[in-house]
C-alpha cells in the first residue's frame, strides 16, 4: 500500500453528523475563531488524514456551529463532540460509539 492510501480514511464520522444538523463547510468555516479554511473542513470530512491540532480545531468549530442552533434547554445536555468521536484513525476512536447528541438533531 502506498503512502497516499494510507493517509485517506474514507468518509468520517463527522460528514455524517454535519448532514444531520444541516451543516456545511462554511458554518464551520464561520464560526471558527482560528483561521479554519474550507479546505480544511472538506479534508476532515473526506477522511484525508489531519493532525491532531488540526482535528481539535474542527472540532472546536463544529461544537460552536452547532451550539449557536440550540436552544437554552438543548444546550444544557449537550454533549461536546471530542476529535476522537469524529475521526475513525483517532487515538481512542470507538466504532460503536452512539451519538448522545442524536435526541437532539432537528428532525427534517
Amino acid at each position: 500500500m502506498n503512502e497516499q492510501n494510507e493517509r485517506n480514511h474514507g468518509p468520517q464520522r463527522i460528514d455524517a453528523i454535519m448532514l444531520a444538523w444541516g451543516l456545511d463547510n462554511h458554518d464551520l468555516v464561520d464560526v471558527s475563531l482560528e483561521q479554519l479554511t474550507h479546505k480544511q473542513v472538506q479534508k476532515a470530512r473526506a477522511g484525508r488524514q489531519l493532525t491532531l491540532k488540526m482535528m481539535q480545531k474542527v472540532a472546536r468549530a463544529l461544537n460552536v456551529a452547532i451550539w449557536n442552533r440550540l436552544d437554552e434547554a438543548a444546550r444544557e445536555v449537550y454533549y461536546e463532540y471530542i476529535h476522537r468521536d469524529l475521526f475513525s484513525y483517532a487515538k481512542g476512536y470507538d466504532p460503536e460509539w452512539a451519538d448522545p447528541n442524536a435526541t437532539l438533531v432537528p428532525q427534517a
